[in-house]
């Protein structure tokens, strides 16, 4: 018993420390920032990267056609060889609706060393730049807007001085598996990423959310936005990291008027999600994967673990640290799960959506070394320097 005992012991000490000193990860009451008007507003150019997103687009391009933004405003889609139409039905969408200008073009595939999502960005960017923009909007096909969206959006970068706003969209919590999976993806992330943190100058923690992603225009070519990152899976965390670097001050945070429309009815549908870019975000290194995976154990998995087997041993000192460290891990879970507007009675369950990433993340390996690579829409990504996730 004395290992079980030691082994519940440090996971409640890991549980103390992620409670208090990673950024308050738990917490999520980071919004946009306090904003106010600027005295005049700059232009502003929506970038979105779209290949066969003729499911969702009805329900998020009018969203952002509508967009009630003072300033001139233009919307640029960039068909990235789809092959369900979404080109032809953006433009009848823009011809029903109506609002800000649409222009669709299409880039061709990609070249060797690009990603094809980057690669429809770089084009959707060389076309806003002959409007000389202030400001890039980075958004996903499937992001729904609200209509003061933008405007929010700029007032935060004006107000607060900032070259990058971006904001974690509300991903869809409808099937039972979006229920256990969905919120967790988001707790994770800011686990890794504490949003509190980003903001920080002088702060080496960065990253973004690609769904929503405001960047001023000077920001993009002083970071070298997108040919720096031009091979990135996971291309928001990456194009937040360059811009950093280069000087950059960031922010993210949670969104309230900023949604994904795009469903993951199935477990098969969330485990492709993961995935395809799990271990892309451990650097295709067996050595962090090992790390990674008895760090999932002996944080999320040892204290019911624990709990249990101290109690059937008769051992208190272990049912007592693995029950402690549970209660912690459930009240973190708790903010989370109210942001998504979920039954509190799942918090408890964290541990079985915990081992399930860890069999996805496991799974990701495994894919690369049977050259697979990442795969999302038909394209597959086998570069060993892939750090980063297309959405």
């Amino acid at each position: 018993m004395s290992a079980v005992v030691w082994t519940a012991v440090g996971s409640l000490a890991a549980w103390l420390w992620l409670l208090l000193g990673q950024g308050f990860f738990w917490r999520t009451d980071v919004r946009l920032p306090p904003r106010g008007e600027p005295d005049d507003w700059p232009s502003v150019c929506v970038v979105v990267p779209a290949r066969d997103e003729a499911g969702v687009l009805p329900e998020s391009l009018p969203s952002l056609l509508a967009q009630d933004y003072p300033g001139r405003a233009e919307v640029f889609l960039v068909d990235d060889g789809s092959s369900d139409g979404t080109g032809e039905l953006a433009r009848e969408l823009a011809r029903r609706h109506g609002g800000l200008p649409l222009t669709v073009d299409s880039p061709g595939e990609p070249p060797a060393g690009w990603t094809g999502k980057l690669w429809a960005v770089r084009h959707g960017i060389g076309l806003a730049r002959a409007r000389d923009p202030e400001y890039l909007l980075l958004t996903d096909a499937d992001i729904a807007h609200a209509p003061d969206s933008v405007r929010e959006l700029v007032a935060a970068a004006r107000t607060g001085g900032f070259d990058l706003v971006s904001q974690m969209a509300r991903l869809r919590v409808e099937s039972v598996w979006e229920r256990l999976v969905v919120p967790a993806f988001v707790y994770f992330f800011a686990q890794l990423y504490p949003f509190r943190r980003i903001g920080l100058r002088g702060s080496r923690t960065a990253a973004a959310a690609g769904g929503c992603v405001l960047l001023r225009a000077d920001a993009a070519e002083r970071a070298r936005i997108p040919d720096a990152i031009r091979h990135a899976v996971i291309d928001d965390v990456a194009l937040a990291r360059a811009v950093k670097g280069s000087g950059g001050h960031i922010w993210l945070g949670l969104a309230e008027g900023v949604d994904s429309v795009r469903p993951y009815p199935r477990l098969h549908d969330l485990w492709r999600m993961v995935s395809r870019s799990a271990y892309a975000q451990l650097r295709h290194n067996p050595l962090l994967l090992a790390g990674t995976v008895a760090g999932l154990g002996v944080v999320y998995l040892v204290p019911p673990l624990a709990l249990f087997v101290g109690l059937a041993a008769g051992s208190s000192w272990a049912a007592t640290a693995g029950g402690l460290a549970w209660l912690l891990m459930t009240a973190t879970y708790l903010p989370m799960l109210r942001y998504y507007r979920q039954p509190l009675w799942l918090a408890p369950l964290l541990p079985v959506t915990a081992f399930l990433y860890l069999l996805m993340t496991v799974d990701s390996a495994v894919q690369h070394y049977r050259g697979r690579g990442a795969a999302w829409k038909g394209r597959t990504y086998t570069r060993p320097d892939a750090a980063l996730e297309e959405r």
